[in-house]
């Protein structure tokens, strides 16, 4: 089993990002051990001036991140970018080498979502992370394809998330 660290870049209760890495973790759940971050929305505001002796909450958030197999990013997009709970999450990771050459698969799922992969694959890539081929995803229009007991219905899109996931298992190997 694959240690997968996933991260929601929505803090929402019941957000689409959360659905779709609920998903992720049932469907995969013999082939991943996959925890979902809870703590995106406690890390303090990046400050360089902290990065010499962070906080709690990020030394936990880095130690995660390094001891994770795979990372799994799922956000939605917010005026035409990323939200700022997830970039905030992703700068404190700057100065390290935690996300380099680490396998990362990358989901966008919202109303658009376009400008918000190009931001999250740019950052990635600067980060040194290993974005495997076929792992960038993005799921349009994503709150018509839940139904209303809060399930992913729509065949077409979990059929795209098997294919993004089987190339990044295919990754960890």
């Amino acid at each position: 089993m694959k240690n997968i660290l996933a991260i929601s870049g929505s803090i929402r209760q019941n957000s689409s990002n959360h659905v779709v890495l609920q998903y992720i973790g049932e469907k995969f759940c013999n082939e991943i051990d996959m925890e979902l971050y809870q703590g995106i929305d406690q890390l303090p505001h990046f400050n360089p001036d902290y990065d010499k002796e962070p906080s709690a909450e990020v030394v936990e958030f880095r130690k995660k991140i390094e001891s994770a197999d795979g990372i799994i990013i799922c956000t939605p997009e917010y005026v035409f970018s990323l939200p700022g709970s997830l970039k905030n999450a992703i700068e404190w990771l700057v100065s390290t080498t935690a996300l380099s050459g680490k396998p990362v698969a990358l989901i966008v799922a919202a109303a658009s979502g376009h400008k918000a992969l190009e931001s999250l694959d740019l950052i990635m890539t600067t980060l040194e992370a290993n974005i495997p081929a076929d792992c960038k995803l993005l799921i349009q229009g994503v709150k018509g394809k839940i139904n209303s007991e809060g399930q992913l219905n729509d065949v077409d899109t979990k059929n795209k998330i098997e294919h993004n996931m089987k190339s990044f298992l295919s990754s960890l190997s």
